[in-house]
């Protein structure tokens, strides 16, 4: 799925000449960076993993014809992500898009908490500094854009992934509060919450997936909802699940939700 003539010039005009995406080393934030590249934006890309990112740049650099600026960081160390934002402050950006993301899964008595520190200061304290920071720039600028990562995980408690599921609960809360806040000052917020993703996400969360998205399947239905609806259900899939759960109370879908995590979790045991 790519973006049409039209969504690149609106993306251009709305949220240019610079965006600032996260996680874009892999999965759902690798896929946005390049659409966002192919609407002629250009980039600063961030993640743990320095070589990957820099060839990733020279790529989209050869095929886009576009600025790319590639910063190394480790999102859950808030003294890195305060650099980050000295080092492009003057830089004239228009888009910030939160996909860096990190998950775990299993009983929450067996987690470690160091891990799970890790993952709340990922998922919710950088999101956090970058959205505040974000906000009042695009705010002073009268325009500007946010999408942040949510997920259907984010609407109901989840047994065996109860802590990851709470940090995406936080990131769709915070984007439907700020999408209201933020619209007098022709700032546009986005939550995207797909369904499950075929990312480097299961291997970290030790996680067996089995029917899910792809990345392609949900980046530019994403991009095109921005600045049109406060939450994004992208991809298919998505929606089935969406549906299925659309009647059921609750307590109900924190049950459904306990068996389908069951199920890809029960190797742990």
């Amino acid at each position: 799925m790519k973006l049409s003539s039209h969504q690149k010039v609106r993306l251009n005009e709305n949220y240019g000449p610079w965006a600032l995406v996260t996680g874009a080393s892999s999965g759902i934030g690798q896929e946005l960076a390049k659409n966002i590249a192919s609407a002629g934006l250009n980039l600063i890309i961030c993640a743990r993993r320095e070589a990957l990112l820099e060839s990733l740049a020279e790529k989209w650099r050869k095929e886009f014809g576009v600025e790319i600026i590639s910063f190394s960081i480790d999102l859950s160390q808030m003294s890195e992500i305060k650099s980050l934002v000295d080092e492009i402050d003057e830089i004239p950006i228009g888009l910030l898009i939160a996909a860096a993301g990190m998950g775990t899964s299993g009983t929450f008595l067996k987690a470690s908490q160091e891990r799970e520190i890790e993952m709340l200061q990922v998922n919710g304290l950088s999101v956090l500094l970058l959205t505040h920071y974000f906000a009042r720039k695009f705010a002073e600028q009268k325009r500007g854009g946010i999408i942040l990562l949510s997920s259907i995980v984010a609407f109901q408690g989840v047994p065996n992934a109860a802590h990851y599921a709470a940090t995406k609960a936080y990131v769709q809360s915070l984007a439907e509060g700020l999408y209201h806040e933020l619209k007098p000052f022709g700032v546009d917020v986005l939550a995207a919450a797909p369904g499950p993703v075929n990312t480097g996400f299961a291997k970290v969360a030790d996680m067996e997936m089995g029917n899910v998205l792809k990345p392609s399947d949900i980046a530019v239905p994403i991009l095109k909802s921005l600045g049109r609806k406060s939450t994004s259900f992208p991809g298919r899939l998505t929606k089935i699940l969406l549906l299925g759960l659309r009647t059921v109370p609750r307590w109900g879908k924190v049950r459904i939700m306990k068996k389908v995590m069951g199920g890809m979790t029960k190797h742990q045991d």
